[in-house]
């Protein structure tokens, strides 16, 4: 018999919905596993933009993160460590990310428009985009044709790292987009909304929830934001590139991006842990976005 899927609790995991039905299951069932992958993805997103609403850091700020309700469970080396006095570098720094942090994405700003379109035009500078709400944004792994749903629970920061990813490193960027390199799946992630959660997850890893953090990840990240003002995007770039490499050492397939979403996490900690790690170049996996 089989078990009945699990539902991780609110804020607790990144990723979409835990499941244990494969692709089998769902072509046994006469069901495109898509539309396993979009409910999953649209329930996430519900409870994402419900964390938004619930709750209200200082007087009348918005934190569109997993915010302080999510930041008492840790995973792997997110342990909680004492907190040492932080420079007046670092405070300033993490402040003005924390600020980024706490802007959702509003479809009327214009601003919010020309990042969006800009992004199209990074990621598909051949083609002409039709509008904001268009079928063509489907191509890039949105869920429908209007990707400000799904930015609406990552807020407006995780459209801001995917637009340096694509800006920063385009040949990486577009290789990921792509698929271009690797044994693929059948069923492949969606890469925009891949892209969210991997902002999220590492918002949650790196404990810029807190006024502080206090995970080990992310006191060593407070070390390298020091040395990088855009450190926080610089790792976004290196964790998608580490996601999808885990992806294809675990020969994964759709139902499975929670699993490799996790196990990417744990090597990102790992790594944050080394030794004479200074600044996100320093990574062993910063690599990857040169291959």
């Amino acid at each position: 018999m089989r078990k009945r899927g699990r539902c991780m609790p609110l804020c607790t995991s990144f990723a979409i919905e835990e499941v244990d039905e494969d692709e089998g299951y769902w072509r046994e069932k006469g069901a495109n596993p898509e539309l396993a992958w979009k409910r999953n993805v649209s329930q996430l997103l519900a409870q994402w933009s419900q964390c938004v609403t619930n709750v209200v850091i200082g007087p009348g700020s918005l934190l569109g993160v997993f915010l302080y309700r999510c930041s008492g469970k840790r995973q792997g080396n997110g342990e909680k460590v004492v907190v040492s006095n932080l420079s007046p570098l670092q405070e300033e720094r993490l402040r003005k990310l924390q600020l980024r942090l706490q802007v959702p994405f509003d479809g009327s700003r214009l601003d919010h428009q020309e990042a969006l379109k800009g992004l199209w035009k990074a990621a598909f500078p051949d083609i002409e985009l039709r509008g904001l709400k268009s079928e063509q944004w489907k191509d890039m792994g949105w869920q429908g044709s209007d990707p400000s749903t799904d930015f609406r629970g990552g807020g407006f920061v995780s459209l801001e790292n995917l637009l340096f990813f694509a800006q920063k490193f385009p040949k990486s960027f577009h290789r990921l987009l792509f698929k271009q390199e690797g044994k693929r799946a059948t069923w492949e992630y969606p890469f925009a909304v891949a892209g969210i959660n991997v902002s999220f997850m590492l918002i949650q890893m790196l404990d810029l929830c807190s006024e502080k953090p206090r995970s080990s990840s992310g006191i060593n990240f407070l070390k390298m934001l020091a040395e990088d003002e855009m450190a926080f995007d610089l790792l976004y770039c290196v964790a998608f590139e580490m996601i999808d490499a885990q992806w294809l050492a675990m020969h994964a397939s759709y139902m499975e991006f929670n699993e490799v979403l996790k196990a990417a996490q744990a090597q990102l900690e790992r790594e944050l842990s080394l030794e004479d790690i200074n600044q996100i170049q320093d990574l062993p996996a910063y690599n990857l976005l040169y291959q």
